[in-house]
């Protein structure tokens, strides 16, 4: 069985959650096995070591991104196996200090992602992590952040990917995901 193949068989499907019609992918019983957790980080050091960095200039991520709030959970041990830093996008209000933000729409209205100032250097290679991608609101906004510091998008990085509304997505950056729905 492949890694993909066995996250795939862990992930939970709940059919009309949260309102009908919709079918959500429970990730966190990938967090309750340790080996689970194990081959989703190590699946996806292995993809940045070997198809996101070979591809840059500089042959390295400097930074790790992590969206609020799932992002934050493998974004760190991303981060930690590449020697890289990581770096959190908050909802807005949440982080102190300066802070820059950008809006994004959602499919009942707008939201605002902050990323603290200078979290990011410019020219700093980065990459985006999450456990979704649906619209690509949020992910275009936290693309939008590390801009603003001068930071180089290498890839974005999602757990699952609702396909059907890739053509959609407000993003020119690369994205790979592990689980296609």
């Amino acid at each position: 069985m492949s890694d993909i193949d066995f996250l795939q068989s862990i992930v939970t499907r709940y059919p009309d959650f949260p309102k009908p019609g919709i079918v959500f992918l429970d990730i966190f019983p990938i967090f309750r096995d340790p080996v689970a957790l194990e081959t989703l980080i190590t699946h996806f050091v292995y993809h940045i070591t070997s198809h996101t960095i070979p591809k840059s200039v500089r042959k390295k991520v400097d930074v790790v991104v992590g969206l609020d709030a799932r992002g934050f959970l493998i974004g760190p041990l991303i981060a930690l196996r590449l020697g890289a830093a990581f770096v959190p996008v908050r909802k807005k209000g949440k982080l102190p200090g300066p802070c820059k933000l950008a809006s994004y729409e959602k499919e009942y209205g707008i939201d605002t992602f902050e990323m603290q100032e200078g979290a990011i250097r410019h020219g700093q290679n980065v990459v985006i992590v999450d456990d979704l991608i649906a619209t690509g609101g949020s992910a275009s906004a936290a693309g939008s952040l590390v801009r603003m510091q001068g930071g180089n998008i290498l890839e974005y990085l999602f757990i699952v990917e609702v396909s059907a509304l890739r053509k959609n997505w407000p993003i020119e950056d690369p994205v790979y995901s592990i689980i296609q729905e």
